[in-house]
Parts: C-alpha cells; structure tokens; sequence
C-alpha cells in the first residue's frame, strides 16, 4: 500500500510517501510561506519559488513534482490535531469534517487548514481514501484524575478536560524506545520540543499524563502560543488595552510564546542567537522555556516514580544542546546527568547520558508520519 501522509499548518504542507511494503520512504516535501508570492516548494533534490495562493495549489505542485509521477497513491493520511469526542484513527467522512470544524476556535491554527486540505485532496484524489489520525488517541489511556479540570461538572461533561497532543510522536518514542532497550516495562519521560512543545509520561507503552490541556495552545510555551496561562489575568489585560476577549485570544494564539516574551523571534535558535548577544528579553525566553519543560519533567518523576529514560525529540529536542543541558542541570537528586561531550550530538538517535546516570537520557528524532501511515493501513485493513 502506497500512502501519502500530510502535515499540515497555517501556511505551510508538508508530505512523506511511504511504500508500506517494508515501510519504505518514497518521497518527501513540502511548500512553506502559502498565501504569498515567494511559497517555497520542495520534493526531493526538487525546488521552485513562487506565488501559492492556497493549500490546494500547493498540494498541485507537490504531487506534480513527485520523483515518479505515475505512482498510484492507494490513501492519504493526516496527522490530524482536534477531533474533540473523535479519537484514534478514523475514515475522513463529512461528519469527522464537520467536528473538525466545530472544533476550529479551540485549534485555530490547526483544524482549519487541516479541514481545507482534506477537501482539497477529495476534489484531486477523489478515489482515494483518507484516514485521519488523531493526536489525542495516544493519550486516551491517562486516567480522568489527570484529564478533569476542577470546573463546574456541567462544563466537564462539554468537554472541558486534558486531552493531550502530539499523540503521534509520543507514539513513536514509546514504540522506538522500546525497540531500543528490548524492554516494554520502560518508564519514559518524552520531551518533543519545537515550534509547538509538550511532555509526556510514558508507562509500560501507554501515555499516563501530558503537558497540552483542552486546546493545544496549553502546557509548555510554544513559538508564538501562550502556554499555560491564568485566564483570570484577562480582567486586568482586557481594559488596560481595550481588547475584545477574541482580541486576547488571537493574540495569545499568535503572539504569545517565545515571540511573545522575547519580542524577537518565534524561532528558538534566533532567540538564543539574540539571547547570547546580551537581549535580557530573549534570554528571559530561554530561561522560562527552560523552567516549564523542568516544571514537567519533575511532575512525571513522581507520576512514574521515578524513570528509566528521559528523551529529547522535536525540532529543539533533536537540535538545542545548550536547551538540553540546561533542562538536565540540578537533577542529581533524580539520578540525572548529562554527559556534556555526548550532549554534543545533533539530529540522530544518541545515549547522552553520564555513565552514572541512574535514568538513561537519549535523543531520539521522531518520525510521526511513519505513526500515522501505520495508522491509515490499520484503519483501511478493518
């Protein structure tokens, strides 16, 4: 089975194609800046420049620069974000569109132009069927101690809980960490960094906790979304600068994060970059970034008690040495210690942890889309 899997941003579309046949890579790409004149097209060694209005043109001029254009897509998968009462992996129907799109304010800059990008493959691909796997399905298995907000029961019973994100990922960690140590009993703290950045308890295979809340705007600061945030600190921001509740929204969707505080970037490295050139803002960034990840970390030492393995992945994660370094400093109580030369290492699987470390620290890069291509034969086997 050939399957395509998209992930999907604002403005951005990103794909890898997979023979599942031995679980091949066949392709891979994507289009950055959508919506403007200078979108940046790849597909392999391919590259084009130029006006993309649009998440269909864009998936257009992906498919048409494919390595081997007769290649017969046998379905499309999508790393999908919010589905609310929807998990797992499930067969895109009209009714999983219109949940999805029920959902647009709480994910507004995922299910959108995720929404927009399933019709715009029907209308190319219409024989073609999709699976959307949602990323709340890894964590169904947290019990409701750590996924119910103290809120009114009615609010509860709406939906107002923890769901938990990037399920795909965490999948993958507990699934590759495993391979890894030949065991399925691990204990793992996984840590997936980048521009969107969350924690999560890993036990014996199955999430127990994670750092994202209702909305995926929630938990560790993230490039330009808030974090976790008192909403009640709205009645003091609301007045002093004369915003709307959706003004306040949109800005802590948008605004907020390590642009919000660093007022320099929403990119980690420019802000460490900055951050190393003396701006006290951007170094106040990396420093409260650095202390939510700790927050959690701690939190999930006493949620497993204690740990077998501490891994890094995302963008941050498999990159940021220094971030790593610091995230790792002082933990000696929890049997903790970073080897700084191995810490050294970039982009690929690594031990990195001191030879007297109690719990193994690893980085190990993550490969959602091969989850999510898993998904998509299970759910079309069925």
């Amino acid at each position: 089975m050939i399957v395509l899997v998209a992930n999907i941003g604002s403005t951005s579309f990103k794909f890898r194609l997979f023979d599942m046949n031995g679980e091949r890579e066949l392709a891979r790409g994507g289009v950055d800046r959508i919506g403007r004149d200078d979108a940046a097209v790849k597909v392999g060694a391919a590259s084009w420049t130029g006006p993309i209005a649009d998440h269909g043109q864009a998936i257009d001029k992906c498919l048409a620069l494919l390595p081997d254009p007769n290649v017969k897509i046998d379905a499309i998968g999508f790393k999908a974000v919010h589905g609310g009462p929807i998990s797992g992996a499930v067969r895109v129907t009209d009714e999983v569109i219109a949940t999805m799109t029920e959902f647009f304010d709480v994910a507004p800059a995922h299910n959108p132009p995720y929404v927009a990008a399933m019709k715009a493959f029907a209308g190319r691909l219409p024989e073609v069927p999709q699976v959307a796997a949602f990323e709340t399905a890894f964590h169904q298995s947290i019990p409701a101690s750590r996924t119910t907000y103290a809120v009114p029961w009615e609010w509860t019973q709406a939906g107002a809980r923890r769901y938990g994100f990037h399920g795909a990922s965490h999948r993958y960690i507990a699934v590759r960490t495993a391979e890894l140590m030949g065991r399925q009993d691990l204990r793992v703290i996984s840590c997936h960094l980048g521009g969107s950045s969350s924690v999560c308890a890993i036990e014996n295979g199955r999430s127990v906790a994670c750092s994202f809340g209702t909305t995926p705007q929630s938990g560790l600061p993230h490039n330009n979304r808030v974090g976790d945030f008192d909403p009640y600190c709205l009645l003091k921001v609301l007045p002093r600068f004369g915003l709307t509740l959706e003004d306040a929204l949109a800005a802590m969707a948008k605004g907020g994060g390590l642009l919000g505080i660093s007022g320099v970037s929403n990119d980690m490295r420019e802000v460490e970059a900055a951050a190393a050139q003396g701006n006290e803002r951007a170094k106040l960034a990396v420093d409260a970034f650095v202390e939510a990840v700790r927050h959690y970390v701690g939190a999930y030492l006493a949620v497993l008690n204690g740990a077998d393995l501490l891994v890094f992945t995302g963008g941050i994660g498999e990159n940021g040495t220094a971030i790593r370094q610091a995230i790792c400093g002082r933990m000696d109580y929890a049997g903790i210690r970073l080897d700084p030369k191995r810490n050294e290492v970039r982009g690929q699987e690594a031990l990195i942890s001191a030879d007297d470390s109690r719990v193994k620290i690893m980085v190990v890069p993550t490969n959602e889309e091969l989850i999510v291509a898993r998904q998509t034969c299970e759910v079309l086997r069925k």
